[in-house]
């Protein structure tokens, strides 16, 4: 029966449903969660510690590669609009909407039960609910409402609290402010993406609020208002006793440059100014979540 589902199905068509690139960032900020909520003691890390990031590293994979082949399998007709997306699989014609399905629902719940054998019940359901909330909520809310970009910060931060949970970690304050950051971080991250491919998503019909309000005020006003807000929540860490002077330095340098680059962003409202911002962010979550891990003092 699998073989007559995947009959004449090229592999690299299977990889390309799963977004690679957006599941390897999903797999670091569950790294990231998991190396935070590990105690700084010696001798903390043995066999047993890494194997258990492995199979968290592994199911958290399996899921996030799940959730992004469903989002293909819903999008597929807006994907056909796109020109960015409408080489994809489905659209292009190469991959069958049962194969893709079959595929990608396989990797969500495959993944899920895995973590709930091998990792923990928690973290398994923080894993579902970010698959829930992506491909029930967020996804379809894309095509009636800007806030759907709101909605979709939740799917998009939830991976670092399984990273947290599957360490042992309890869902205590400090990791609801890394979720906070994932969240603020999100949305000067898609409001500049949303600008850079605005003519692509009014042409699917993509109800971003660069389509919406195409004057490109709102859309720019929202990330420097988010990117400011940013500032503070970035900076809370240290505040609360989980990173140093290092760390405090180097988010709020990180944090004033996105904020910066957002100004420009919103005074210039060019394509050049928004991929400089969309730019920006990608560099600017590493950067923080790597100077915490560094700089960790509890």
């Amino acid at each position: 029966m699998v073989t007559r589902v995947f009959d004449r199905v090229a592999p690299a068509d299977l990889f390309a449903l799963t977004k690679p690139r957006i599941a390897l960032l999903v797999v670091l900020t569950v790294a990231a969660g998991f190396v935070l909520a590990m105690p700084l003691s010696s001798g903390t890390w043995t066999m047993s510690s890494w194997l258990l990031l492995l199979h968290t590293l592994f199911g958290a994979a399996m899921v996030a590669a799940g959730t992004n082949a469903l989002n293909q399998v819903m999008e597929r007709d807006v994907d056909a609009l796109m020109r960015r997306t409408s080489r994809r699989p489905l659209p292009s014609g190469r991959l069958g909407v049962r194969d893709a399905t079959v595929f990608a629902w396989g990797l969500g719940v495959v993944g899920v039960g895995y973590l709930a054998l091998f990792v923990n019940v928690t973290t398994a359901c923080v894993a579902a609910a970010t698959l829930l909330s992506y491909v029930l909520l967020y996804t379809p809310l894309k095509r009636r409402t800007p806030v759907s970009t709101l909605i979709g910060v939740i799917p998009g931060a939830l991976p670092i609290v399984g990273g947290w949970t599957g360490a042992g970690g309890e869902l205590v304050s400090r990791i609801w402010l890394l979720f906070a950051i994932l969240c603020m971080w999100q949305l000067p991250h898609f409001l500049a993406l949303s600008w850079m491919y605005r003519d692509d998503y009014a042409r699917a019909g993509i109800r971003m609020l660069s389509v919406v309000e195409p004057d490109g005020h709102s859309t720019f006003r929202q990330a420097v208002l988010t990117a400011a807000a940013l500032i503070p929540v970035s900076l809370a860490p240290s505040a609360f006793g989980m990173a140093g002077g290092v760390y405090f330095v180097g988010a709020a340098l990180l944090s004033g440059a996105l904020l910066a680059i957002s100004v420009a962003a919103a005074r210039d409202q060019s394509i050049k100014r928004a991929r400089r911002l969309f730019l920006a962010s990608l560099v600017y979550l590493p950067g923080v979540l790597t100077l915490m891990i560094v700089n960790r003092t509890s």
